[in-house]
């Protein structure tokens, strides 16, 4: 199997959609003011508070775990404490960043129902201890979708964001996977997020076709105080900026990011139901957004391993991640579906 063939172990693992390309291209004409004080940076602004139909405030990183790490340090003291999934990208896979920006708060982790916070899971934690010795609860943070790919329903949001108002805690969304969430849902982005109580979003576009970059959107601008101070003493804010912000423009413009969304959910629901009849094949969780988790024989899965197909197995025995992208052929689902069923029998 050639090295640039496409796999399934990560949307990261795709290139740059042609809307985003062509938008830097045009971006890459004469000087433009540095720092963020640019036409495009202004229009990929515009066009989110366009898109979530409210006046936000925007900012841009480029990574996940410096968008998400930047936008929690800002919702919290380092005496507080962010309630979190126990599979929560932010617990699990940014090296501490999270901890680290705001100067040590620290992530209480959560039980969850199929990778979901639930209102009574938060209150487990937030009421567990209330005195002075323990780091004090506020802030939620959820991931959109999942890092088991399911994916939370507005009214599930607006249930957990009254607990939070309850509690007196800031709500967070880390929404790497934000558009193949409203891609599922067929909701807005605005019933998503502000509509049903988040404060902050980070929407993710690493994911979704582009090369690199995040937004950081503030419903609750209050929340959003020196926060560009934040980012240039993180290192995020980009000298050329333009060229962080135009590729949000070429994806929102015409909503190429919510067509791409939707193909590779598309693609997820194929696979799932190409191998659903496979003896001996389980999907370990429901397929809602572009991710698929099969359980497995070890053997089938050290089988796949050797005929060149690359997938995660951090889920346990016997368990794979399939993710599909943006640009996921559907005849390389069929390929890895039928590939699936051999190892298996």
């Amino acid at each position: 199997m050639p090295d640039n063939a496409q796999q399934f172990a990560s949307d990261n693992y795709s290139g740059i959609c042609p809307e985003a390309w062509e938008a830097m291209a045009e971006a890459n004409q004469g000087h433009q003011r540095a720092y963020g004080d640019d036409e495009w940076t202004a229009r990929a602004a515009d066009h989110f508070r366009s898109l979530f139909e409210t006046d936000c405030d925007v900012f841009f990183a480029f990574n996940g775990t410096a968008a998400n790490s930047l936008a929690l340090s800002a919702l919290c003291q380092s005496y507080h404490s962010v309630i979190c999934s126990e599979t929560a990208h932010v617990e699990t896979d940014e090296c501490g960043a999270p901890e680290f920006f705001s100067n040590g708060s620290k992530l209480l982790t959560a039980r969850t129902e199929q990778g979901k916070l639930t209102p009574a899971s938060i209150r487990e934690i937030a009421l567990k201890r209330k005195d002075i010795h323990f780091p004090k609860p506020r802030v939620v943070t959820l991931t959109q979708a999942t890092e088991v790919g399911t994916v939370y329903r507005p009214e599930e949001i607006q249930a957990i964001s009254r607990t939070c108002d309850e509690l007196g805690l800031n709500l967070h969304m880390d929404g790497a996977r934000f558009s193949n969430a409203c891609a599922f849902l067929g909701c807005t982005p605005a019933e998503l997020t502000w509509k049903a109580g988040v404060d902050v979003l980070c929407f993710g576009g690493t994911k979704n076709g582009m090369a690199v970059g995040e937004a950081i959107l503030f419903f609750n601008r209050d929340l959003a105080e020196d926060f560009d101070y934040r980012c240039k003493q993180a290192g995020q804010l980009a000298s050329k900026m333009r060229y962080l912000s135009a590729p949000w423009v070429g994806i929102l413009q015409d909503d190429a990011w919510l067509r791409y969304a939707n193909h590779a959910n598309h693609c997820a629901q194929l696979l799932a139901k190409l191998v659903e009849d496979v003896p001996g094949v389980s999907l370990m969780f429901p397929v809602e957004a572009n991710g698929v988790f099969l359980q497995m024989s070890e053997p089938a899965i050290a089988a796949l391993t050797a005929r060149g197909w690359r997938f995660y197995t951090f889920i346990g025995a016997g368990g794979a991640r399939f993710m599909c992208s943006w640009d996921t052929d559907e005849a390389r689902v069929r390929q890895l579906a039928a590939d699936i069923r051999q190892v298996m029998s």
